[in-house]
């Protein structure tokens, strides 16, 4: 039943159209565009067009990339930020500024990435799934024939681990890069999140308006900082919820009913302001099969008891939870040097994507299927994960100083943990006003307040 009513909202799904095709040249932008001009932040989503008209069923284009993409003389357009030059005075090398404009735009990071890493393979993607979901199986099914409290913390972190694998495979749906067939990405990418209580639809669309607009101070959806006058006004418990370990790691259930500081919607309301109108049905069929997971898990618990049930699914969902908040986190904050956030006009999709971080988690590269090569992805959100590895070797060259690279980590990526509780103490608040601004913290705020006390 769940099933069928999934098919039947997928009708009239859309594949990605041709202008996201590869140019034939490094030297040439892509030659064809498209009719309507091209938007930014909020906005981005609600002026969709195709040949003068808006259809029905866009959500495959609009989730992968931006709908044009700019030229390299575009991106270098106002080459000149605050008085200085992209690339300094000539014959002199200019100190690298993360804050500048880069000297490339996304036609010559396109042209860079072979041909072949655009291409989708439904059979390797759905080869990914049986992978995973026979991993999951196995490890529950052995788990509870065990049924020995030595093995059951061994067996909470595989399996939260492989329900985050379960997350990012959907997450592939979502952007259209697990198939070039919409229904087969609707249809997995249900399974897959519902069965980890994820509202797929709801969830899709939040997570395109965050890569629609990464970078962004008050667009991004996820992670985005907090202006300092909302950091002022938030009580000590709110604080401590969202900058003291382990709260924001358990963040996520929360955001999914009621987003971040600043922002308003729910991700299982369709007259959520998260969603347009013509979304609504796809809000509400994802959250009838989020409901449906929801009633499996109450009906199993009735039978095998809550315990079982607890030790099973629900320690797991919350490693699970705490993989998603730790990595979404770390591939947007941590820096050893703080990284720029945008507003108004200084900020373009290509600068807002040069912020993202990509992370090395060792042996859980493979697991969680190399979600940490995150620059490549969040600029070209349609590359499948299998080839984004070999996308972000051939794209180095071109985004030069702009990728940082992630530091190397032994086979489980503890070296990550003294990153996350830094970045929490250090990254809290940005300026009110300014359009290219960095994370400060409490200390330098009130630095500030008492140089203007005195």
């Amino acid at each position: 039943m769940m099933a069928s009513s999934v098919l039947s909202e997928c009708c009239g799904i859309r594949p990605l159209p041709a202008y996201f095709s590869r140019p034939k040249s490094r030297l040439q932008p892509p030659r064809r565009s498209l009719p309507c001009p091209a938007v930014r932040g909020m906005d981005f989503r609600r002026q969709i067009c195709l040949g003068g008209r808006a259809p029905q069923r866009d959500w495959a284009l609009r989730v992968s990339a931006p709908l044009r993409v700019a030229t390299v003389e575009e991106e270098r357009e106002g080459g000149e930020v605050s008085g200085k030059r992209v690339n300094g005075c000539e014959g002199e090398e200019p100190e690298f500024d993360p804050g500048m404009p880069p000297p490339f735009g996304l036609a010559e990071i396109r042209a860079a990435i072979p041909k072949h890493c655009w291409v989708k393979d439904s059979w390797k993607s759905m080869s990914y799934v049986v992978r995973d979901v026979v991993a999951v199986f196995g490890l529950a099914a052995a788990a509870a024939y065990l049924n020995n409290w030595m093995v059951w913390p061994l067996y909470w972190a595989a399996q939260g681990t492989m329900f985050w694998a379960l997350f990012v495979l959907g997450h592939d749906c979502g952007h259209g890069s697990f198939s070039s067939n919409p229904k087969l990405n609707s249809v997995v990418g249900h399974l897959l999140h519902s069965s980890i209580l994820v509202p797929y639809h709801g969830w899709r669309i939040s997570h395109r308006t965050h890569h629609q607009n990464h970078g962004h101070v008050e667009n991004d959806e996820s992670w985005h900082p907090i202006p300092e006058k909302l950091y002022r006004s938030l009580d000590s418990a709110t604080r401590i919820l969202r900058f003291t370990l382990p709260f924001p790691m358990l963040a996520y259930p929360l955001y999914l009913w009621t987003r971040s500081p600043g922002k308003k919607g729910s991700h299982f309301h369709p007259g959520s302001d998260l969603f347009l109108p013509n979304e609504r049905k796809d809000v509400i069929t994802s959250t009838a099969c989020w409901s449906a997971m929801l009633v499996a898990l109450a009906g199993l618990t009735w039978k095998f008891g809550l315990v079982p049930m607890i030790k099973l699914y629900g320690i797991p969902y919350w490693i699970f939870v705490m993989w998603l908040d730790f990595v979404t986190y770390l591939h947007h904050h941590g820096h050893d040097e703080k990284l720029p956030w945008y507003r108004g006009k200084a900020w373009s999709y290509l600068r807002g994507g040069l912020t993202t971080l990509d992370r090395d988690y060792g042996w859980i590269n493979n697991i969680h299927h190399d979600i940490g090569t995150h620059v490549i992805h969040h600029l070209f959100p349609q590359i499948p994960h299998y080839h984004l590895v070999e996308a972000t070797e051939a794209a180095r060259p071109v985004l030069g100083k702009y990728y940082r690279e992630p530091e190397k980590s032994g086979p489980f990526p503890f070296h990550l943990f003294g990153v996350l509780a830094k970045s929490l103490r250090d990254n809290r608040y940005v300026g009110d006003t300014g359009d290219v601004v960095y994370y400060q913290n409490d200390s330098q705020m009130n630095s500030f307040s008492q140089k203007n006390s005195d």
